[in-house]
């Protein structure tokens, strides 16, 4: 109870506090550390992303230029990619 009389009367003095509790210091800091740690990692996923979409890009080349063989080679880059099939238009005919 002598806490809050002292806290009463230092009100009525018009005394403020200097600082927030420690209760109070540890909940900010641990919501600050929180936030750092997230923003850390979102910036950790954005690299990664950055990093992909950079390999993305770099595969893209690579099957342009393999439409490019396919082109060339048979007529046509319209492949079944799960047997190999060439899929000719009908009009089209191969050079062999």
């Amino acid at each position: 109870m002598a806490k809050n009389t002292s806290k009463k009367i230092k009100e009525l003095k018009g005394i403020k506090p200097e600082k927030i509790t420690a209760e109070q210091l540890e909940k900010v800091q641990n919501t600050v550390n929180g936030i750092n740690r997230a923003q850390l990692e979102i910036g950790s996923i954005e690299l990664k992303k950055h990093e992909m979409m950079h390999q993305i890009a770099g595969l893209r080349d690579e099957l342009t230029l393999l439409q490019g063989e396919f082109e060339k080679d048979y007529g046509t880059f319209d492949i079944n990619i799960q047997d190999g099939k060439i899929n000719y238009k009908e009009d089209v005919k191969v050079n062999s």
